[in-house]
């Protein structure tokens, strides 16, 4: 059996990619489960120390403490029906970013979370929430 170093490059490259993209996903499966059930209480557990946050047009810089109560507000006004992640990536200084469409019976939202590496786990920094 005959393998150039071309197809085992390809192959290193391919499981590579495959990884990152996994790790991407499983950054915010936590998340995308709480905001599926809009448990402010779990999104929580993946803020910042602070975190920026746009909700419902709303923009402001909260505290983790505030950002349980904010969040705790607006799925009281805007239950959860259903959230999805669309896409996930990351920049190349290492943020990671996921974008979802977060539904109510009534409205949707595009949704945006940015985490960055905190001590070796991501937590969420941003969070931007836009009716559409």
């Amino acid at each position: 059996m005959n393998i150039d170093v071309r197809s085992i490059i390809f192959i290193f490259v391919g499981m590579a990619l495959a990884a990152t993209a996994w790790g991407q996903g499983e950054v915010f499966n936590p998340v995308k489960e709480a905001l599926k059930t809009g448990s402010a209480k779990e999104v929580t557990r993946h803020l910042n120390q602070s975190v920026d946050m746009n909700l419902d047009g709303e923009v402001n810089t909260y505290s983790r403490a505030q950002g349980e109560f904010v969040l705790r507000e607006f799925f009281r006004k805007h239950p959860p029906q259903d959230f999805a992640i669309i896409h996930t990536g990351s920049s190349k200084g290492g943020l990671q970013f996921a974008i979802g469409r977060y539904t109510t019976k009534t409205e949707s939202f595009n949704v945006v979370i940015r985490a960055k590496d905190v001590a070796g786990a991501f937590l969420i920094h941003e969070l931007n929430f836009e009716k559409e």
